[in-house]
């Protein structure tokens, strides 16, 4: 007989999810937390300060005012980012506490202290103030989330250089700041700077930022980027990153130096497996700490087969897509497929991602890019914030919205969003094309007005003359 049936390493999305869901179904079951507050990083070093830092941002800058009524606003230099984080108690206590509550009411004990594996049933917890001792259990998951990745090459000793962790713990806005890095994080830390008038470089190795993006939604969101304030340096290799006469000095191997008073880290994260004793069950991590696991969350061997043991990993831990929105599911399909529960079996296949950029981005399905490099035959329905009621009233003038939709069928395969309100507006055509809808449904529907959402009607009235006129033309 074991301690517990479901034992859950971690108290993220993934951890807190999978815990409660294994509980709701009569399992016995416990997370195990080394951090002082639960919530991983999604609650306290990630996904809510740092999004809690850009609509604070947006507000003390007047910046949707400023593009409202051409009102000059600008934030004073000596605002500190915990003056910024005005929000963050409120919102990230109150999150800590759903957190202690949900696990509370399915009689989830938290245990403090770090975990090692012994063996497959059986971790050793040491506190951070009292004696180690040992738990059992039936099965287990790891959900230890991520860290940012630190390369040997960045002295982050220098207290001017951050990661995107230390980078919320600012004493002031800085007048200049390099990102090494152009990918979700780099940019949305980018933009939330630049708009409080810090003079911000991107610097991406890659010819694009977020190369996953559709081309045309990416080129609109580098736009905006530099009409921010931003300079973006693509294809730039990095050969030094160093503190010379007082400042920080980024070396590129084309000559350039780039003087900065604060440098920001943002090439990914690295998967908290390090302290976990995995050598002890037979599974081994890559380089990055991150673990392969099959489609039920089951974690793999090397050679690619399930381990024998009951070990299941969900979120950050396991790498793509790292989104607090889908670890949530995936540690829910874990502790459904380890105790045979007929409740959630699978991850949807597809869904949307969220850019909290300035402006934000969001997509589903197909891009331009991939519907191409898969031969489809599909045409495109655009409509614009400049041509809406409402993004005329909220001051959004370069926004768009862009569905793909196969021919001649119609079926939706592909949404895309830049603009106010991005992440929100995806969903509704998230649902259309989940279940099979075409372009007709935007168009069969009432939405109210004015709203962004109706634009998705004018998207695909945009859509259907695109085909309709490629059709003449062909006959003709």
């Amino acid at each position: 007989m074991y301690d517990y049936d479901w034992l859950v390493i971690g108290s993220g999305p993934a951890g807190e999810k999978a815990a409660t869901q294994a509980a709701y179904f009569g399992k016995r079951c416990a997370v195990v937390e080394r951090a002082e507050e639960v919530g991983g990083a999604c609650i306290n070093t990630g996904t809510l300060p740092s999004k809690t830092l850009r609509e604070t941002a947006l507000y003390l800058s007047g910046f949707r005012q400023r593009e409202l009524y051409g009102i000059s606003c600008k934030v004073s230099g000596d605002v500190s980012v915990q003056e910024l984080m005005c929000r963050q108690q409120p919102v990230l206590g109150s999150q800590k506490a759903r957190c202690h509550w949900n696990l509370s009411r399915h009689n989830i004990p938290l245990l403090r202290g770090d975990a090692t594996f012994l063996d497959a049933h059986t971790l050793e917890i040491v506190p951070s103030d009292g004696a180690p001792y040992r738990v059992t259990s039936d099965a287990i998951l790891i959900a230890t989330g991520s860290s940012p990745f630190r390369p040997e090459y960045v002295p982050f000793e220098d207290p001017e250089i951050d990661d995107s962790d230390s980078i919320l713990h600012l004493d002031s806005i800085p007048r200049s700041l390099v990102i090494l890095g152009g990918g979700v994080i780099g940019c949305e830390y980018a933009s939330i700077f630049a708009s409080l008038g810090t003079q911000v470089t991107i610097v991406e190795g890659r010819g694009e930022l977020l190369g996953f993006l559709d081309g045309e939604v990416c080129k609109i969101l580098s736009t905006q980027l530099e009409r921010l304030g931003c300079t973006l340096l693509m294809r730039a290799e990095v050969v030094e990153v160093a503190r010379k006469k007082g400042a920080v000095h980024c070396l590129l191997k084309d000559g350039r130096d780039l003087e900065c008073e604060r440098l920001l880290f943002a090439g990914g994260r690295a998967g908290n497996t390090r302290s976990l004793g995995l050598e002890r069950v037979g599974i081994i991590p890559d380089a990055r700490g991150i673990l392969k696991t099959d489609g039920h969350y089951h974690v793999l061997e090397p050679a690619g087969q399930p381990t024998a043991a009951r070990i299941y990993a969900a979120g950050d831990v396991i790498g793509f897509p790292a989104l607090a929105s889908v670890a949530m599911e995936q540690g829910r399909v874990a502790a459904c497929h380890a105790f045979d529960i007929p409740f959630k079996t699978k991850v949807a296949s597809q869904f949307p991602y969220g850019l909290y950029t300035i402006p934000e981005v969001s997509m589903i399905g197909e891009t331009e890019e991939s519907a191409r490099k898969k031969g489809l035959e599909f045409e495109i329905g655009r409509a614009f914030y400049r041509d809406n009621a409402r993004g005329q009233i909220i001051g959004d003038t370069e926004g768009m919205l862009k569905v793909l939709f196969t021919v001649p069928d119609k079926k939706v395969i592909g949404v895309h969003v830049v603009g106010e309100r991005a992440t929100e507006l995806i969903h509704f055509g998230m649902a259309t094309l989940k279940y099979g809808g075409t372009i007709d449904d935007f168009i069969d529907e009432v939405f109210n007005y004015p709203t962004l959402g109706e634009m998705y009607k004018y998207a695909a009235y945009d859509g259907l003359g695109r085909m309709s006129h490629k059709r003449e033309t062909t006959r003709a």
